[in-house]
């Protein structure tokens, strides 16, 4: 399915006037300067593509279809307000041939990428509606040939059959909390970032698909308190570091014959990918060791069960598995793979035996994003930041890796979606100074501007904001990428409190050239107030090659932490920064790092905040946590030297704590573990739970309002008094 565009509308009205007005949280929160953006994005057979288009005042949606040539609406092919059975649908997919689309209504959210929706069935032609199912459904799927519809429902999978209107079930031991058929389990999902795990062969004759036994990985428990008298229990199967995991299995289920078998693979702790190629017999399935640097890609004949290893790839650290649902085969089943082998992340062309043809793309530089072929020119597309480590740009370049092209020549970030075709695209691009706005690609070049957000500029110019000012900073250890914002009435006579922020994870950016809507809001905020806030993107982040990213291989929040540290200092030296009112401030792994930075670096650091942090490895998931860290087992002193727990006594400045007590992801066992750490260390601290609220911390009136005043409220507080 398809989320990529749909027209967000800015929903607060607004004056303009002519004095200097002061962005607040209030003013953040309710939407005043959300982006337009396009969604619902599809590309369609031919020169065409399809948007989900929303009739506010109508209260409908419909599925409209464009020109890519023209940029015109050529036509309806179903709205809402013409269905007795469906008031409003948010979601949709089409078949291969395009007669036929599916309609998700009433979505339910589960976890990150996962929901749950009650499916129609539309025939464009007859114009004809039918429900699936009358529960709620899960990853339904057209079969290759147009004539079924592959579907999960309560750990099972069912295959509809739309001539007939006939269910059957495939698999029948699907349990909660034991056995998952088609679908991933929560971490895999969280990980690999794949819900539907069952794909379609070409004939439509066969089902692959993997099975999950989780019944001996180790249950999470948490309570949900909404308004009952007493909370309600939420159980589900969470593998921490060196835990058990799911027991995942390979199965082809052959709907001919109504018979399902599993495909006995060798030793391997994970699956993270399951394509068919476009021989009908033949699924790809990739395997990965514990570890997650030892990485095998098989072919399987459906049919007879046999297997062929036709890749191998092996790594000193960890293979970087994120690329790997990237692999695209061409029609004579040779395909494109990335690999960070070579020390930078490329594109390399294999054979159907898996062996080498070419390395499509070289250099000192990462691609970041691969966009697929254009077999009739065999030709491809990526974005890359070969032009700097904080830009984003597009390229083309034929299969041999000769005469490559610079599609997207303006500096910042630039993405794109490419038609089925490949020969046009629409290229979405922002800097840190200007928001999205979206061209069209002909295949040659830019040809049309789609939209922009020029309304956004005009609305935000009485706000006088700073602007970012991009630049590296070099410490002993290295030279790194640094942003800094300082207040529009910036004195070098004057001295300012500094707020840096920062992420920090694994591969992760921060000090990008591209418009980072919110969060971005609340450090302007922060300048108009007096404060200077700066970023760093230490050693362990990404973009800048494999060795940079991996260094801090078993033992993360070491490097990261004398990064920040040291920045800090060098920072703190500067005439117009006061050098005793330094906070860091971070969320997720950046709240792990503001927790470490306030702890190790007590003389350097006045204040932090840390937002849903992670203050020890040994309660984090195991595919996220292992690839980095190994188990608790093999590398205790990685998980505990650099622990927050385990410096709790170095505390010396304000520490402010917050947490969401329903996040399924880094649980609020952190939290108040390191409350109790705190405790025992007789240390002054603050602390904010915010009942049910996930990892976002949003849902609910005012949640992320309150949050933000919170936050600066406390800055002001600590740093400016």
């Amino acid at each position: 399915m398809h989320y990529i565009f749909r027209l967000i509308l800015i929903l607060t009205p607004f004056l303009l006037t002519a004095q200097s007005q002061q962005i607040t949280n209030e003013k953040i929160w309710s939407g005043e300067f959300r982006q337009n953006y396009l969604e619902s994005y599809s590309p369609m057979k031919g020169d065409f593509y399809s948007l989900l288009n929303y009739d506010r005042a109508a209260r409908s949606t419909s599925i409209d279809v464009y020109s890519y040539a023209s940029l015109e609406k050529i036509k309806t092919l179903v709205s809402s307000k013409d269905l007795s059975d469906i008031a409003y649908f948010d979601a949709y997919t089409f078949n291969a041939s395009e007669t036929h689309v599916l309609l998700a209504t009433n979505t339910e959210s589960i976890y990150r990428h996962s929901s749950k929706s009650i499916f129609y069935v539309y025939e464009i032609a007859s114009k004809k509606i039918s429900k699936i199912s009358d529960s709620p459904i899960q990853e339904p799927t057209f079969s290759k040939d147009s004539k079924k519809i592959a579907f999960v429902q309560d750990n099972n999978i069912y295959v509809k059959t739309l001539a007939n209107n006939k269910t059957d079930q495939v698999t029948f031991d699907g349990a909660k909390n034991q056995i998952i058929n088609g679908i991933t389990d929560w971490v895999y999902e969280e990980e690999f970032a794949f819900v539907k795990a069952y794909e379609w062969s070409s004939d439509s004759n066969k089902i692959a698909y993997l099975k999950f036994n989780e019944t001996e990985v180790p249950t999470f428990s948490m309570d949900i308190f909404g308004n009952a008298l007493y909370p309600t229990p939420f159980t589900f199967k969470y593998p921490k570091a060196g835990e058990k995991n799911s027991k995942v299995t390979l199965h082809v289920a052959d709907l001919l014959s109504n018979a399902s078998k599993e495909i006995v693979l060798d030793s391997y702790e994970y699956i993270p990918l399951l394509k068919w190629t476009n021989n009908s017999d033949n699924v790809a399935v990739v395997t990965l060791n514990r570890h997650q640097n030892k990485l095998k890609l098989y072919t399987v004949n459906g049919n007879n069960s046999t297997k062929k290893l036709i890749l191998e790839e092996n790594d000193s650290c960890y293979v970087e598995v994120d690329k790997i649902a990237d692999i695209h085969f061409l029609k004579n089943n040779s395909f494109i793979m990335q690999s960070e082998k070579t020390g930078y992340n490329h594109l390399f062309h294999y054979n159907a035996s898996g062996k080498l043809i070419k390395q499509i793309t070289k250099g000192k530089w990462d691609v970041t994003k691969f966009y697929g072929v254009d077999a009739k020119e065999r030709k491809l597309f990526y974005q890359s930041v070969e032009d700097g480590s904080i830009e984003r740009t597009i390229y083309a370049i034929n299969l041999n890796g000769k005469s490559k092209k610079l599609i997207s020549k303006k500096s910042g970030t630039s993405d794109a979606d490419f038609s089925s075709t490949k020969k046009y695209a629409i290229i979405n691009h922002s800097d840190a100074s200007t928001p999205l706005s979206y061209s069209l690609f002909n295949g040659k070049k830019i040809v049309k501007e789609i939209a922009n957000n020029k309304q956004l500029k005009e609305k935000l110019e009485p706000f006088n904001t700073s602007t970012k000012e991009f630049s590296e900073i070099t410490t002993d250890n290295g030279t790194f990428n640094m942003w800094m914002l300082k207040p529009k009435d910036f004195s070098s006579e004057k001295s300012y409190p500094l707020v840096m922020v920062q992420y920090s994870g694994p591969g992760s950016q921060s000090v990008s050239n591209s418009w980072n809507s919110y969060n971005d809001y609340w450090y302007h905020l922060l300048t108009q107030k007096g404060f200077i806030v700066a970023c760093v993107d230490g050693r362990g982040t990404g973009y800048k090659g494999a060795a940079f990213k991996k260094v801090t291989y078993k033992e993360l929040g070491k490097y990261e932490t004398i990064d920040q540290i040291e920045a800090a200092k060098k920072l703190g030296a500067l005439p117009y920064i006061n050098e005793n009112a330094i906070a860091i401030w971070g969320w997720s792994y950046g709240g792990f790092m503001a927790s470490n930075c306030i702890l190790k670096g007590a003389d350097v650091f006045n204040t932090a905040i840390a937002v849903a942090p992670v203050t020890s490895w040994r309660f984090y998931d195991s595919i996220y946590t292992e690839r980095y860290m190994q188990t608790p087992e093999e590398n205790p002193e990685g998980y505990d030297m650099n622990s927050p727990l385990f410096h709790a006594d170095k505390l010396k400045g304000n520490y402010l704590i917050i947490h969401g007590s329903g996040d399924d992801n880094v649980h609020v066992q952190n939290t108040y573990q390191m409350t109790n750490a705190l405790i025992q260390a007789n240390k002054n601290f603050e602390q904010a739970i915010y009942p049910d609220r996930t990892h976002g911390i949003y849902r609910g009136q005012n949640t992320r309002l309150h949050l933000f005043n919170k936050m600066t409220t406390y800055l002001e507080q600590h740093l400016k008094n």
